[in-house]
C-alpha cells in the first residue's frame, strides 16, 4: 500500500512540473507590479499595530532591529488581510532600517508569508507523509470541489482560499487542516488546527465559517480527547509516583 501511495505522489509531482511555470509555487519568488501591489502604493501600520511594533522591537537590542523581521512581517500580513504587498514589505524594511531586499529575501523564503491575495479564511491542508497516508489528498479535493476553486485561488466572494502546508506537528491526529482567520484583521486574527478531519467534516467546517460561526477546533473525532487514543487511555491511568527525594544522586 505504501508503495502505491508513493507512486501516486511521484505522479502528482511530475504533473506539477509539466504545468506552465507561473502555476508553480516558486513563480512567486519574483514580483510583477499590479494595480493593488506595487511599491508606490501607500502602506503603514495602524495606530494600534504601531504600538505592537514597539513591543516587538523591545525584545531585541537596538542595533539588531533586523531580527524582528519575521514577527513584523507576520503583523503586516495580519493587518493586510492575509497577504503581503510589496509596499508592506518596504514599510517593514523602513522600521528595521535595512534595505528592502533583506525583507524580500525573508518573505520569499518562508511559505507562511502569502505574497498574493488569500481568502478571509485561508484553509491550509497538511501535505506531509503522515497526513497524506491518512487521506489529506481527499481532504483537499473535497475542499476544492465544494468551493469551486483550484489550489491558491480565492472564491468569488473573497471568503475562502485553499493552500497546502507542510508538517503542522500533530501527526498523531492526522489528517488535519489549519484555518487562518483574517476576517477581523490583526485584532481578531486566529490560527486554529482542525484534526482527525474527514472530507465531509471539512465541508461542514467551511459552511460554519461561512455563517460566521466558530466551529470547535482541535480533534474532530468525538471519541478522542486531544491526542489521546480513541476510547480513552489504556496506560498511565494513575498519577506517577514522585521520586523518593529531590536529589536523585543522594537517594
Amino acid at each position: 500500500m505504501l508503495a502505491r501511495l508513493a507512486a501516486n505522489r511521484l505522479l502528482e509531482i511530475r504533473q506539477i512540473f509539466r504545468q506552465p511555470v507561473r502555476s508553480f509555487s516558486t513563480a512567486l519568488n519574483y514580483h510583477i507590479d499590479s494595480p493593488d501591489n506595487k511599491p508606490d502604493l501607500p502602506w503603514e501600520f495602524t495606530a494600534a499595530n504601531k504600538e505592537k511594533v514597539k513591543e516587538i522591537l523591545s525584545h531585541y537590542p537596538s542595533n539588531y532591529k533586523q531580527s524582528a523581521v519575521i514577527p513584523l512581517l507576520d503583523l503586516a500580513q495580519q493587518q493586510h488581510g492575509g497577504w503581503l504587498p510589496v509596499s508592506a514589505m518596504n514599510a517593514v524594511a523602513k522600521v528595521i532600517e535595512v534595505a528592502p531586499i533583506r525583507v524580500y529575501e525573508v518573505a520569499t523564503f518562508y511559505s507562511m508569508f502569502n505574497r498574493a491575495k488569500v481568502g478571509k479564511y485561508h484553509l491550509l491542508v497538511c501535505g506531509t507523509t503522515p497526513c497524506m497516508i491518512r487521506g489529506s489528498r481527499e481532504i483537499e479535493d473535497a475542499l476544492l470541489k465544494h468551493l469551486g476553486v483550484k489550489r491558491n485561488e480565492v472564491t468569488k466572494d473573497g471568503l475562502f482560499s485553499v493552500g497546502e502546508m507542510e508538517c503542522m506537528g500533530c501527526c498523531v491526529n492526522a489528517p488535519m487542516i489549519t484555518v487562518a482567520d483574517y476576517s477581523n484583521g490583526s485584532e481578531g486574527y486566529t490560527y486554529n488546527y482542525y484534526e482527525d478531519v474527514t472530507p465531509g467534516r471539512v465541508v461542514e467546517i467551511v459552511e460554519k465559517l461561512r455563517k460566521g460561526e466558530k466551529p470547535p477546533h482541535g480533534t474532530q473525532n468525538p471519541g478522542r480527547i486531544r491526542s489521546g487514543p480513541e476510547g480513552g487511555n489504556t496506560t498511565l491511568l494513575s498519577e506517577p509516583k514522585p521520586p523518593p527525594c529531590r536529589d536523585l544522586d543522594a537517594c
